[in-house]
């Protein structure tokens, strides 16, 4: 098993149930990898879309995926607080190439007043019959929403006050370091 260093760049890719590339992130910095998690920070990083379309991400964000949980989180450092996207996806696989998942669709929104949002239910349930998610996979999603949920009122992992400023700060050293 590949295990990126402190420090390293990766590329992450994000695929859809039937295996097509879905998005593309590049060059995101490893801040911790173990053998069950990986944070990475994204700061003005080039994404690009199935379609061909690019952006650049605005704010840094802290990545949490993790290899057992089918959600990542996507920790964003806003001028007026810290925003949360949560991807419900299948967990991470990570070689030379890039680290991967499986997107579907379902997404968390934490606003920083701390409002949720489930976010593409629409679109979940077009690509559950498109693709034909089974129902396996639709108990795993609706069990890790539950899951996410309640990592998001107890203020567990990424979802800490402790997390943000903690990696944030990691990565400010890295970067000065770097430069």
């Amino acid at each position: 098993m590949y295990h990126p260093k402190e420090g390293e760049f990766i590329t992450i890719k994000s695929y859809k149930h039937d295996g097509e590339l879905h998005r593309t992130w590049r060059d995101s910095m490893v801040l911790k990898t173990s053998d069950q998690s990986i944070i990475a920070v994204n700061d003005h990083t080039l994404v690009v879309e199935s379609d061909g379309r690019r952006w650049v991400t605005r704010e840094p964000a802290i990545l949490f995926f993790h290899k057992h949980y089918w959600f990542n989180v996507v920790t964003m450092i806003r001028p007026k607080g810290v925003s949360y996207y949560c991807n419900l996806a299948s967990p991470y696989v990570i070689d030379q190439e890039a680290l991967k998942y499986i997107d579907y669709d379902l997404d968390v929104k934490v606003f920083p007043d701390g409002e949720k949002r489930l976010l593409d239910v629409d679109e979940y349930q077009y690509h559950r019959k498109k693709m034909g998610y089974s129902k396996d996979i639709d108990c795993i999603l609706k069990r890790n929403v539950e899951i996410l949920v309640d990592w998001i009122k107890e203020e567990k992992g990424p979802f800490s006050p402790e997390f943000v400023k903690l990696w944030y700060e990691r990565y400010r050293q890295l970067t000065q370091r770097m430069s």
